[in-house]
């Protein structure tokens, strides 16, 4: 199929800006690491890492990670090293790939995070996974993703809309980083172009069945995840951040948020949470853990 030169872009510059990121970084002498576990039908596509520290014993509170890329980069492999010093915090971490858009519409990439959330209930316990002490994290287009597929985890009218059963699992908390939340905007505005292939609809208009199964917001109901809302004064979506929080506690949903950095400070931009050199990357995500630990805690 034809790959818009916006898309070609994404995936040549910034997976040239992530390999310099990330160069030298090593697997940690405490991790323990299974990599390329087959969870669906797609191949690469649906292949999943799990670190866990090397002194951990029996079931351990887990975090599932989506990754970020505008729904049309990314893989596990660029994630690796930010998730596993999250599980030198104490977590079992699940790190997965899924299909990208173009290639791979709308709602493809929703449903191979159910199939990997359905991988962790069935099979999670022979890789230390607690699939009733789960958190889900997810960082721009992946916080997207994960506010979305929340939704249809605790508000069974839009899992309807869905050709899936949810799995049995207990997300207790999320980590909605750097986000875009309200699908029905991005849509309908059309001032995102990778949103809309992400969707399938650069040439049209979305029909109402569409809009109805991107409209998160509408969903988020009081049985919505605790949630941790973090951006950056030098984020470009730092303008979601805030009317996600404010929603979350209208409609009932514990919710903290936390802006890092300072304009002046780019470093301190979109993502800064996964470059591990950085200290506010440190102190973001001691943040977060410490917040997640309150709702895994028995």
């Amino acid at each position: 199929m034809q790959i818009s030169k916006t898309v070609r872009d994404i995936r040549v510059n910034w997976a040239i800006g992530d390999r310099e990121r990330d160069k030298g970084l090593a697997t940690p002498d405490e991790i323990r690491r299974f990599d390329d576990i087959s969870y669906g039908p797609h191949g690469q596509a649906n292949l999943l890492d799990v670190y866990v520290r090397n002194d951990a014993e029996g079931l351990q509170p887990t975090i599932v990670n989506v990754h970020g890329g505008g729904w049309v980069y990314g893989n596990k492999e660029i994630y690796q090293h930010y998730c596993m010093r999250l599980a030198l915090r104490g977590f079992a971490v699940v790190n997965i790939n899924y299909r990208l858009a173009p290639e791979n519409r709308f709602p493809a990439a929703v449903e191979d995070i159910n199939a990997a959330m359905q991988f962790v209930a069935n099979h999670g316990a022979e890789y230390l996974i607690d699939k009733d002490r789960l958190v889900m994290v997810g960082d721009s287009a992946g916080g997207q993703l994960v506010s979305h597929y929340a939704a249809l985890l605790t508000d069974p009218t839009f899992a309807a809309l869905f050709d899936f059963d949810v799995p049995d699992v207990h997300v207790r908390a999320l980590g909605l980083n750097c986000g875009a939340y309200d699908g029905k905007k991005l849509a309908l505005e059309r001032k995102d172009e990778v949103f809309l292939e992400y969707l399938g609809i650069i040439d049209c208009e979305p029909s109402e069945k569409l809009l109805q199964m991107v409209d998160t917001v509408r969903h988020i109901t009081p049985n919505y995840p605790p949630s941790f809302v973090m951006s950056s004064y030098a984020d470009f979506l730092l303008p979601a951040a805030k009317p996600m929080y404010d929603l979350l506690k209208s409609r009932g949903v514990p919710a903290e948020m936390k802006i890092y950095g300072s304009p002046k400070r780019q470093e301190i931009g979109h993502v800064f949470h996964v470059n591990c050199r950085l200290d506010e990357a440190k102190i973001c995500n001691d943040d977060e853990c410490a917040f997640f630990k309150r709702y895994v805690s028995d």
